[in-house]
């Protein structure tokens, strides 16, 4: 079936591997009961549209980066993650990235 020259392999979900991280704790935070969907869906709404994000996405970056602004100020004002925890984070994350060999895996220091 694979030597099939009319079947293509299936477009890849996210584009990149933390869209798919961020969209999959957002899920599991829900599922546990840490916010509702509809106060997701409210607040991702607030954040799309004050980044004048209105149009139709197709989930690149600046959907992602959107998404991600609203899981962190949903998750402090929730008190699951202080200001300051989340810019010690991202400056970790920063390191890493900056740090890392093009083409190799970004991680965290231990």
């Amino acid at each position: 079936m694979s030597d099939c020259p009319d079947i293509a392999a299936p477009e890849p979900v996210f584009a990149e591997p933390w869209h798919a991280q961020v969209f999959a704790l957002t899920v599991h935070l829900n599922e546990a009961g840490r916010f509702t969907w509809a106060e997701w869906v409210d607040r991702f709404s607030a954040t799309l549209k004050r980044h004048g994000l209105s149009r139709d996405l197709d989930g690149g970056e600046d959907y992602f980066n959107a998404w991600l602004e609203t899981l962190e100020a949903l998750l402090g004002e929730v008190g699951e993650a202080a200001p300051e925890e989340r810019a010690e984070m991202r400056a970790a994350w920063e390191l890493a990235y900056l740090t890392t060999p093009h083409g190799q895996p970004v991680r965290l220091a231990e």
